[in-house]
């Protein structure tokens, strides 16, 4: 059997807003607006080209945090943060046209956020063989490491797969949501039950496997041999609507609108005049534009890591 091929799916908006609050003096661009999430974000981009040589990528971004289909289900969701500043919102789409210009597929849209684009554009290259690794540290990707897969921090420099995502949290990837249910999650104002944390949801998907299968049995869950068990069954029947709600938020959407075929995620050419035009009114300077022609001149992408 030939080896898979690997598709890079990169959580982009995480490490554009690394960037943009990293403690960094700021920069400016050619027209003095700050650039410095822009300068980071194409830093890291080309670290991870560099590095892999991937024959297959897509950087996906979060287009807005208020119009996700997951705002229709819960006003709520995301309610609690901040809109973004508007030179953050101007940078994303600089962000955008520094990886198209690097032959980068982009992946955005209004209502769905870079997870579900994630993880729709998986499901659909591994019909065609492939293996996906997630460029991400973000928890909630766990719930789509197959069999094959990776998740990958590199700025951590860690990897793991699928049994790594149970070393991690406690539960199989397949479990993830329905643990994300559980535990709620303060950053994007998902409820979850409350007083129930991770080791405690952990210990129950343990005992009964599904989210829906500890609902239905919750009055059981006071005679388990655990700590706070009694407590826990209570919290359960009172927040049972709280944490169906909490899964439909938490599930990573597999149906979000992206390309179906492999071929739309190859990386393709640099586009020179692009990358020239756009790095002269970024200001960035001749050691990364260096790195750009490397880049471009090197043998043809592999996609071995």
């Amino acid at each position: 059997m030939s080896e898979m091929r690997t598709a890079h799916l990169v959580d982009g908006s995480l490490y554009v807003c690394r960037a943009y609050f990293a403690p960094m003096p700021d920069v400016a661009g050619a027209d003095g607006a700050s650039v410095l999430a822009v300068h980071g974000f194409t830093r890291f981009l080309l670290d991870l080209l560099e590095r892999t040589r991937p024959s297959h990528i897509a950087v996906a971004f979060d287009e807005s945090l208020t119009t996700s289909f997951r705002n229709a289900i819960y006003p709520e969701y995301k309610a609690h943060r901040e809109p973004a500043p508007p030179e953050l919102m101007r940078q994303f789409g600089l962000c955008k046209d520094v990886a198209a210009a690097l032959g980068v597929k982009v992946l955005a849209d209004a209502q769905y956020e870079a997870d579900d684009l994630i993880g729709s554009a998986l499901i659909a290259l591994r019909m065609e063989g492939f293996r996906g690794v997630i460029v991400s540290a973000d928890k909630d990707f766990g719930q789509l490491i197959g069999e094959h897969d990776e998740q990958w921090d590199p700025q951590r420099n860690q990897r793991w797969d699928a049994h790594g995502v149970k070393a991690r949290l406690g539960v199989r990837p397949d479990q993830v949501a329905d643990y994300l249910a559980l535990t709620g999650d303060s950053v994007d104002n998902i409820p979850g039950v409350p007083g129930i944390g991770p080791k405690t949801a952990a210990i129950l998907l343990h005992h009964y496997d599904t989210l829906e299968a500890l609902l239905e049995r919750a009055e059981e869950v006071a005679f388990l041999r655990t700590r706070g068990a009694a407590a826990a069954s209570m919290k359960l029947r009172e927040h049972a609507e709280s944490a169906r709600l909490s899964k439909l938020l938490s599930a990573i959407s597999l149906d979000a609108p992206v390309p179906l075929s492999s071929v739309d995620y190859a990386r393709g050419a640099i586009d020179a005049a692009a990358i020239d035009a756009l790095f002269d009114s970024l200001k960035l300077g001749p050691l990364t534009r260096a790195r750009v022609r490397a880049l471009a001149g090197s043998d043809a992408p592999a996609s071995a890591a």
